[in-house]
C-alpha cells in the first residue's frame, strides 16, 4: 500500500534496504541526543543496526524510508509509515543531528501528508511527539498537522526514563 519511493525538492525517501546499517549506524543510530526521544535506545554497535534493518524489512504493516540527500547522496535518517487501523496511517521520523533546522523534515513530511490525503482508503495520517520535543513538535504544525490535544502517559522514550511520557498529539483528515 506504500509508494515505493518520495521524492521533494531536496529528498528522496526510498524502502529502507539490508546494505542500509552502516549509513544509518554512522550517521545517526548511535547519537544519544538524535534517539532521545524514540522509542529505541542508541546503538552501541553495527549489530544492533544491523538487527533493526532486519526487523524493519520484516515488518508488514509498515515501511520504513531512508532519508537521503540529493545533493550527495548521503543517507541523513529515516521515516516510517504505519497502518495502524481502516483508513488512517501513522507516521515517525529521525534525522541526523547536522541536519536539524534546515526545514528537511518539514519538506519530507509535508509531501507524505499531501501523498496520504490523495489516496481513496487513507482518511487520516498522524503521529505524535513528546511534550518536550519542541523541534518534532513544530516540524509537524509547519508541515500541516493540526494539533490535537495531550496523550498522558502515552509512550516510554527508554532514552529519558521508564515512564511513559506524555505526548502531543497531531493529525490531518480529509
Amino acid at each position: 500500500m506504500f509508494p515505493e519511493l518520495f521524492t521533494t525538492t531536496r529528498l528522496v525517501l526510498r524502502p529502507i534496504g539490508s546494505d542500509d546499517a552502516q549509513a544509518i549506524f554512522d550517521s545517526y543510530g548511535q547519537d544519544p541526543e538524535v534517539t532521545r526521544y524514540l522509542s529505541w535506545r542508541p546503538h552501541k554497535s553495527i549489530e544492533d543496526t544491523q538487527a533493526y534493518v532486519q526487523m524493519c524489512l520484516k515488518a508488514e504493516t509498515s515501511q520504513v524510508y531512508m532519508m537521503i540527500l540529493q545533493s550527495s547522496g548521503d543517507v541523513i535518517g529515516a521515516f516510517d509509515l504505519r497502518k495502524t487501523g481502516q483508513a488512517k496511517i501513522e507516521c515517525g521520523y529521525v534525522l541526523a543531528q547536522p541536519f536539524w533546522g534546515q526545514g528537511l523534515m518539514t519538506e519530507a513530511l509535508a509531501e507524505v501528508i499531501d501523498w496520504a490525503l490523495r489516496q481513496p482508503s487513507i482518511w487520516r495520517i498522524g503521529a505524535v511527539a513528546d511534550v518536550d520535543n519542541v523541534g518534532s513538535i513544530r516540524v509537524m504544525e509547519k508541515a500541516g498537522l493540526q494539533r490535537e490535544g495531550v496523550l498522558w502517559r502515552w509512550l516510554i522514550h527508554p532514552n529519558t526514563g521508564n515512564a511513559p511520557r506524555d505526548c502531543v498529539s497531531f493529525a490531518r483528515t480529509r
